[in-house]
């Protein structure tokens, strides 16, 4: 069993020691494709009412849940999906889990790509809170994908015209109690993020876990509060693999603990959907580029959605 352990950083170090502080995470990502930071500006109050709000949606029945499901063409990215729907790319046996999607509201003048959000009836507290927290979740990722910027010889603002109207979503979701009868199923089966980067504050129990290079799963061992950031297959795909994506998984906990629910709250931060994800030239080096074909951000979404089954073929 490996003994390493995802670094935790204080992020207010990229104001106060800069450099050393950028090349410490530069060095947790092209290690683990993981790293965590306290002190990422996300209040603690509206942590916590965003999962109180989530929680008493998710408690409601399956008949109500299921109004805010959306059923047109391309509606995943919005709405509720219900309980073992989504299936990791990998395997054939549906997560145990069901979720809430929040995205960017479209702009006034329209968008060919960004759909508008559905809420639950009768629940405002839900909305306001899911909106809050979607902000202070964008404006965290900036700050880390400013320093992945300089990291990565850049401006630091490299990234700020990127990910300005990209469709980011913010992922409430809840793992039930474990159920002997959906075994061998997992609340999520081993899988990569989309998007460029992924952040998760606040979840309610432990079980996350991320595969390393000898093969071992290792715990992400995260201090409450902790902000836990990871690489997503489009900033690998940019990078050139010297940021990977790292596979990880939610495993089913065991003793009582198997009998209560999970909740968490994961912000898939993304590129503007018209924005051309090719090999930055710093990150070619002498192995040459692996992913020489360039591909938009939109495209390559539909493609991975396809995968998962939260897009229709």
């Amino acid at each position: 069993m490996t003994t390493d352990r995802i670094p935790t950083l204080d992020l207010r170090r990229l104001d106060t020691d800069r450099d050393r502080f950028v090349a410490e995470l530069g060095a947790a990502y092209r290690r683990f494709g993981f790293c965590c930071f306290s002190h990422h500006g996300i209040d603690d109050a509206v942590i916590a009412e965003a999962y109180a709000a989530f929680a008493r949606f998710f408690a409601l029945p399956a008949a109500i849940k299921e109004r805010s499901v959306v059923r047109t063409p391309g509606g995943g990215g919005r709405g509720y999906v219900g309980f073992k729907v989504e299936t990791a790319r990998t395997s054939t046996i549906p997560d145990l889990k069901e979720f809430y999607h929040i995205g960017r509201d479209a702009p006034p003048e329209g968008d060919a790509v960004l759909r508008p959000n559905v809420w639950p009836e009768d629940m405002p507290a839900f909305e306001a809170h899911g909106r809050s927290l979607f902000a202070a979740m964008e404006q965290a990722g900036l700050r880390v994908l400013s320093a992945i910027a300089l990291d990565l010889g850049l401006e630091a603002g490299f990234f700020a015209g990127v990910v300005d109207h990209g469709d980011s979503i913010l992922r409430a979701l809840h793992y039930p109690p474990i159920d002997p009868n959906d075994l061998p199923a997992v609340r999520a089966e081993a899988h990569e993020d989309i998007s460029l980067i992924t952040l998760l504050v606040g979840a309610t129990a432990s079980g996350l876990e991320i595969l390393t290079r000898d093969g071992s799963w290792l715990p992400v061992e995260a201090e409450p509060g902790t902000l836990v950031v990871n690489v997503g297959d489009m900033m690998q795909r940019l990078t050139n693999r010297q940021y990977p994506s790292t596979t990880h998984r939610v495993v089913n906990p065991r003793g009582e603990a198997a009998g209560r629910s999970r909740y968490s709250m994961p912000f898939f931060l993304a590129p503007n959907m018209d924005y051309l994800i090719e090999t930055l030239p710093g990150c070619i080096g002498a192995a040459g580029d692996h992913f020489p074909e360039p591909i938009t951000a939109h495209d390559y979404l539909m493609q991975r959605l396809r995968e998962i089954r939260l897009q229709a073929s």
